[in-house]
């Protein structure tokens, strides 16, 4: 049986070393599990031509929308969001499912955020619609959305509105970062634009970003005397929950705890 992550680039991901590691565990030899760098556009030509010992992916930018339009289920929350970041073979092709919101989730109650009221969200992709679907099943009542193009987060909006969240859509340049809680989903070559905020002890950050960590943001953040939350704490998280989609059994958490616990420390 083959898995993959995918995505464009995908030479940083951990993805493959937590799989791996639950494969093992899992004492499932014969799964294999790769990393295919491919863009949006070439995502339908690979499914098309995949055979039956493909099994799954684990699918990160820019491929996450193209998922949803190239499976042929998919399910409510990805549905909702536009955006899957797994999809998972069955008997009338591929399924797309959503593992991140339980990733941001996990993430968040385990660095102590237990209720959320206000919160922020930097970004307006696939994983902010993610963000703000997870900080809404923590309580939030309203979400900050902070973008540079405020014509870009209708998608959040839109998603807020489901959920019956109410927001604010504020650009980069005025934004004032009042919520106590913010969770950065901006790419690494577009986080020297956020340093600039007015950032300040009282934070709490998730930066969903893990490679190169600390990233600049992160580094901001402790500067400034704030709680930084990594995002190596979603991309477990979220990969414990798509082992299980993938392979039908239960995800061997202390294993796969214990490999990336030593992959970062030898970095």
């Amino acid at each position: 049986m083959r898995a993959a992550v995918l995505g464009r680039p995908v030479g940083h991901s951990l993805s493959p070393l937590l799989h791996r590691a639950a494969y093992a565990a899992l004492g499932l030899d014969d799964w294999t599990y790769d990393a295919l760098d491919i863009g949006a556009e070439d995502l339908p030509v690979l499914l098309a031509g995949l055979g039956e010992e493909w099994r799954g992916f684990s699918v990160t930018m820019p491929c996450k929308q193209a998922a949803v339009e190239a499976a042929q289920a998919v399910e409510p929350l990805p549905r909702l969001l536009g955006a899957a970041n797994t999809l998972i073979r069955t008997d009338t092709g591929w399924r797309a499912e959503n593992t991140d919101v339980t990733g941001v989730g996990m993430a968040l109650q385990l660095a102590g955020v237990e209720r959320v009221g206000h919160a922020a969200v930097i970004g307006a992709g696939g994983t902010a619609a993610a963000a703000v679907v997870a900080l809404s099943s923590l309580g939030a009542q309203h979400i900050d959305i902070v973008v540079r193009n405020t014509a870009r987060a209708d998608d959040v909006r839109r998603v807020l509105g489901v959920l019956d969240v109410s927001c604010s859509v504020t650009s980069l340049a005025e934004a004032d970062l009042e919520a106590p809680l913010v969770v950065s989903t901006v790419p690494i070559f577009a986080q020297p634009d956020v340093l600039g905020l007015d950032w300040r002890a009282e934070h709490t950050v998730l930066d969903v970003l893990y490679a190169p960590w600390p990233t600049p943001l992160a580094q901001r953040i402790t500067m400034a005397g704030g709680t930084v939350v990594g995002g190596l704490e979603v991309l477990f998280w979220q990969a414990t929950v798509q082992v299980e989609l993938m392979t039908g059994r239960p995800a061997p958490i202390a294993a796969m705890r214990s490999a990336l616990d030593a992959a970062v420390g030898a970095a």
